[in-house]
């Protein structure tokens, strides 16, 4: 799995945070959502985000 298929930055949304490729969910949001205990089917269902791009911002070590 490649991150970069996944996520990306741009200065121009999110003053430059890592997000999710065609959201303005960045990693950072969906990491805190993991560190608060939902449930991966919870957040997939209420982003709309599909499985691949939530463990991708598990797996990714982003450099800005």
């Amino acid at each position: 799995m490649n991150w970069q298929d996944y996520i990306t930055v741009d200065s121009g949304v999110l003053v430059g945070k890592p997000i999710i490729k065609g959201t303005r969910l960045s990693v950072e949001f969906m990491l805190g959502l993991i560190a608060q205990g939902w449930p991966e089917d919870e957040i997939l269902r209420n982003y709309r985000v599909n499985r691949e791009q939530l463990r991708v911002c598990l797996c990714s070590r982003v450099r800005q």
